[in-house]
């Protein structure tokens, strides 16, 4: 007997009723020869195999790639003449309503100049992107099937999980083509894992490989839980510990798709660190957890909900947070609009305060430029750093200046090691307080440049000439 067919007892046969509470093993031996063969059959169809393609030029000769050779040869010079080639992506992805809206992963999709979505039946359809949510990991995409009413999963409460309940993995591993697996919950809310900005992970050991991205994570209800998106492997393959974004976080993606536009979060204006055991002992809490409080701007949600530093926040409308990871992703599933109830730890007591859901503001505008000339910033693209762009390029949103969003490939700027998130403090010398300063001065024709950074928590001073 496996442990994966004591699974079909709580699906189907179990004596209990289908939406108790409680979990029960299974009683007999006829429980356990069960099958997911019902869920399945019933669940299969609404999963997709998603085919991207994008076409990316290259250079014939790498000299081309250095800004000194095009000066001297020329934009045109037939040693740099780009060739191109087509890139191709295979993922997986769900059927979420029976309109023909697609849910899959952002790195899926990513960058694609065509979209086609295979059915399980084998029927092709070109999609169109109604939505990308970069920071999410999550695309939301629209095939058109006419008047047909497509066979779609219902989303389950991923917040009512628990770790060791059952669940089935349906994607397109290594495009073999669509394959079942099955596991428990291994963990919830796993939030050290690089794969998106908002990380709280379903952590499972049903198998997923290269291929399942974007494919379903389902319940023994067949409904869906979380949307498949990474492994950890040291060989490309499963050993067992897959990761999946919770249903909460992409029915929050979905619920705008149609309006397109950047999606709006609610932010805090507070910063934090985790409640550690030490930290707990120290402001006697009885069990270690949350975020402690270190500082609150002035104005903010935080600010006017009464936060003050020192005060550790347990929890969100009564789900937990252990860390600022979790507490970003439980503000990102929220609504802009409304208010949370926030649990916090103050002075040896549980207080409740009420925090509005604002959207960052984009003051001061971001003006985004991009440098151009012969000087060491030549080839960056610089913005004001406003609350709204700080949290969308994942950056501290107390912090102000103007940072560097891009720098472009080859460019003097990367050649001199200006990095994207780099803040500009200096330059020769001036302070530098918008980003309309720096392109001024950036044309100024020095021959020799001081350049001031902060990077991370670190003050950078970059020097070139003679």
């Amino acid at each position: 007997m496996t442990p994966f067919r004591l699974l079909a007892l709580l699906a189907l046969f179990c004596a209990v009723p289908a939406m108790a509470e409680e979990r029960v093993a299974p009683q007999s031996r006829e429980q356990v020869r069960l099958s997911f063969a019902p869920v399945v059959h019933r669940t299969a169809p609404a999963v997709v195999n998603v085919f991207s393609k994008r076409t990316v030029k290259t250079a014939a000769s790498p000299l081309f790639n250095d800004p000194l050779f095009r000066h001297f040869f020329g934009e045109d010079s037939p040693f740099g003449a780009p060739s191109q080639r087509v890139q191709q992506s295979l993922g997986s992805g769900v059927i979420v309503a029976s309109d023909g809206t697609v849910v899959t992963n952002h790195h899926v999709i990513k960058d694609a100049d065509q979209v086609t979505v295979v059915l399980a039946d084998r029927r092709e359809f070109e999609a169109k992107i109604l939505r990308v949510d970069e920071r999410a990991d999550l695309a939301v995409l629209k095939i058109e099937a006419g008047a047909e009413k497509l066979p779609y999963l219902e989303f389950g409460d991923s917040d009512a999980l628990q770790v060791g309940d059952f669940v089935l993995a349906i994607g397109n591993p290594f495009g073999v083509g669509q394959t079942v697996t099955s596991g428990i919950v291994s963990a919830l809310a796993r939030t050290h894992i690089g794969a998106s900005d908002y990380r709280s992970f379903i952590q499972t050991d049903a198998a997923i490989n290269p291929g399942n991205s974007g494919g379903a994570l389902i319940d023994l209800d067949g409904r869906l839980i979380g949307i498949n998106t990474a492994i950890y492997s040291r060989s490309g393959g499963s050993i067992g510990i897959g990761f999946a974004i919770p249903a909460t976080m992409v029915r929050t993606v979905l619920a705008g798709a149609g309006k397109g536009g950047r999606i709006l979060r609610p932010w805090l204006g507070a910063t934090g660190q985790p409640a550690t055991a030490e930290i707990a002992q120290s402001l006697g809490m009885p069990l270690p957890g949350g975020v402690l409080i270190d500082k609150v701007t002035p104005g903010t949600p935080a600010a006017q909900a009464g936060l003050k530093t020192g005060d550790v926040v347990r929890s969100i409308d009564g789900h937990e947070v252990e860390d600022g990871d979790d507490l970003r992703f439980r503000l990102a599933t929220l609504t802009v609009g409304q208010s949370a109830r926030l649990e916090i730890w103050r002075n040896g007591e549980i207080w409740t305060v009420k925090l509005p859901l604002t959207a960052p503001p984009e003051d001061p505008p971001r003006n985004a430029v991009t440098i151009t000339g012969n000087n060491p910033l030549a080839g960056a693209t610089v913005a004001n750093l406003s609350p709204a762009l700080a949290d969308e390029i994942g950056m501290d949103t107390a912090r102000r200046g103007v940072v560097v969003l891009e720098v472009a490939r080859g460019s003097l700027a990367q050649r001199f090691g200006v990095e994207n998130g780099d803040i500009l403090i200096k330059l020769n010398d001036r302070q530098i307080t918008e980003a309309g300063d720096v392109k001024e001065w950036a044309g100024g024709g020095f021959r020799n440049w001081r350049v001031a950074v902060k990077r991370g928590d670190q003050v950078l001073n970059m020097t070139v000439g003679g």
